[in-house]
């Protein structure tokens, strides 16, 4: 089974963005935390970040062709903007699971709106980065 993590705008800033709402873990310890739960459930795994819209697209869809089971994706701030995300998780029609490390609805407003979550078979929020893991247990389950 093969599972692309993506993640959206500013998450390689883990770490060093507000410490307060997404913890002291960097990017590299969050990549490293789901490749050994991968390696524990026998999944590869691989990862994508971008902050930028299109290059999200361009790896959902790319993702169809390199014949990808099951995407996990954090779209960030472009949850709450891009049906572009929605599109591209609809056209692939692999199984998506919608992953925040806070909880969007405990914050502001403009963040109770997710576009993406139409297309997804799960989504997981407020659980922190350990989110990640519970997600890729719904897609490999």
């Amino acid at each position: 089974m093969k599972i692309l993590v993506i993640n959206g705008p500013n998450m390689n800033m883990l770490g060093i963005r507000q410490p307060e709402i997404y913890g002291s873990a960097t990017y590299e310890d969050l990549k490293a935390m789901i490749r050994e739960e991968a390696n524990r459930l026998g999944v590869e795994v691989s990862f994508f970040q971008s902050n930028h819209e299109g290059a999200l697209v361009d790896a959902i869809q790319q993702a169809y062709f390199n014949k990808v089971d099951g995407i996990i994706i954090n779209p960030a701030a472009y949850t709450h903007t891009s049906v572009a995300l929605l599109d591209a998780v609809k056209a692939v029609g692999i199984p998506t699971v919608e992953v925040h490390v806070s909880d969007p609805d405990t914050r502001e407003e403009f963040r109770h709106v997710s576009y993406i979550r139409a297309a997804c078979v799960g989504t997981v929020r407020g659980h922190g980065l350990p989110g990640y893991l519970e997600a890729l247990r719904i897609l490999v389950e």
